[in-house]
């Protein structure tokens, strides 16, 4: 028989190929399912948090800048320990990136404080010297949409078996508590108003107040849990 396969090159190939790719298959896939588990730690998004995800993608941040650290040093000695494929196990979609104009800001909620945030979002420049990134004070004046964030929420636990209200780390609590309808986006206004007593722009912190919450606000959420 394989006599027969030595004297057709073509079909020896496709041989080859199938065995090489079942063995790659039988090697992979297992460790790489073992390795998409989310990591210690890695919790879902609050709903606010979420929110805010939803605005950095709307506002398209992830064309800029990347949330991938690569296990090189001069990635690690800037940005912190590279990404683990575990780590994004509650992301959907993936905001890796291939294209860095601006800095990855997979751990930024480590370095970065929410008055820093809100100063650089409105007035870039004021914070980061000869940036080229665009200001955006449309933040501070649209409101965010917390109907849709709960809508992801609420479908990604029912669909994918993100474990929302559910003990995690196994110390007794909710780690990330949705709940109904309700007690979601009353959970997501007492989340903005941690948020806002960081901030100095009196407008957002009268928005707070009175129960709604500026686009500013959900993405400083979002920003601080890249951890």
């Amino acid at each position: 028989m394989f006599h027969w396969f030595e004297q057709r090159p073509f079909f020896f190939a496709v041989l080859v190929f199938v065995f090489v790719a079942f063995a790659g298959i039988i090697e992979i896939i297992p460790d790489f399912a073992k390795q998409s588990r989310p990591t210690v730690g890695t919790k879902p998004y609050s709903v606010l948090e979420l929110a805010g995800r939803q605005i950095y993608i709307k506002d398209s941040c992830n064309a800029c800048h990347s949330q991938l650290i690569r296990p090189f040093k001069a990635e690690t000695d800037r940005y912190g320990m590279y990404s683990l494929s575990g780590e994004y196990a509650y992301d959907r979609p993936f905001l890796w990136g291939s294209k860095r104009t601006g800095p990855d800001l997979m751990r930024i909620g480590n370095y970065r404080t929410t008055d820093w945030h809100e100063n650089h979002m409105m007035d870039p420049a004021s914070v980061v010297p000869g940036t080229v990134m665009p200001a955006y004070p449309h933040l501070f004046d649209k409101m965010t949409d917390l109907d849709t964030a709960y809508g992801e929420a609420s479908t990604v636990k029912t669909v994918f078996a993100v474990p929302y209200d559910q003990d995690i780390d196994g110390d007794g609590k909710v780690d990330v508590e949705l709940g109904d309808y309700t007690s979601a986006i009353a959970k997501a206004k007492a989340d903005a108003v941690l948020i806002a007593a960081d901030m100095k722009n009196k407008a957002v912190k009268d928005a707070v107040a009175k129960g709604q919450i500026p686009e500013i606000v959900a993405l400083i959420a979002y920003l601080n849990s890249l951890k």
